[in-house]
């Protein structure tokens, strides 16, 4: 074999060190794009997932909500942050349970205090034993200018703050809100759903 034809076949073995570095650079032009746009997918992703299930949880809490006051015989007290009343809390109650809704003191939960009765009012009492505290809305957020609680007349329209004759209260409106999961724009995630008391007593 002469020297020409060795040489050649030698010079065929690897790459060179200028060779390496410019695929190792053009390596690392094509992955920086690849990467940053799959981070920023999946962050996208994981956002619309958690604002989704945020979502869906508030509904149902909402809804369990109105449930519980749409069947409500009494009316304890109705302020624009909370609600003392005799309702029946689950479908499978006998009596009614004397049920308060309320704030966490640091305003990031919703609450309610569940006591059972004996009987229904004005016969029945309460049993300390079985009071229970539920947590609504774990991770609750306050809109400004928005009340949790509002109360309706006869006609739908809002009674004003106090309300000095809880007989008048004919339907209520709940608001409830929850910090979104978009954080591009801190979007807050809203449920209002609106009831009318069917069940309501007014000769206790």
């Amino acid at each position: 074999m002469s020297r020409r034809s060795r040489s050649l076949i030698l010079g065929r073995d690897g790459f060179t060190l200028v060779e390496l570095m410019v695929v190792i650079v053009m390596i690392g032009i094509l992955i920086v794009p690849a990467y940053t746009f799959f981070n920023t997918s999946l962050s996208q992703y994981i956002s619309l997932q958690k604002e989704g299930s945020g979502l869906s949880d508030l509904t149902l809490q909402s809804q369990r909500v109105a449930t519980v006051l749409r069947g409500l015989t009494d009316i304890n007290s109705a302020t624009a942050d909370g609600l003392d009343c005799y309702a029946y809390f689950a479908p499978s109650d006998t009596y009614v349970s004397h049920i308060r809704y309320y704030k966490s003191s640091d305003g990031t939960q919703l609450l309610a205090d569940v006591t059972r009765m004996t009987a229904n009012p004005p016969e029945g009492t309460e049993i300390p034993s079985t009071l229970h505290t539920y947590t609504i809305i774990n991770n609750f957020y306050q809109q400004s200018g928005v009340n949790t609680f509002e109360y309706l007349d006869s006609t739908g329209a809002t009674l004003p703050q106090p309300i000095s004759d809880l007989r008048t209260i004919k339907g209520i409106r709940v608001t409830l809100a929850v910090p979104g999961g978009n954080l591009s724009d801190n979007s807050n995630q809203t449920v209002s759903v609106q009831v009318t008391l069917r069940n309501r007593k007014t000769n206790l």
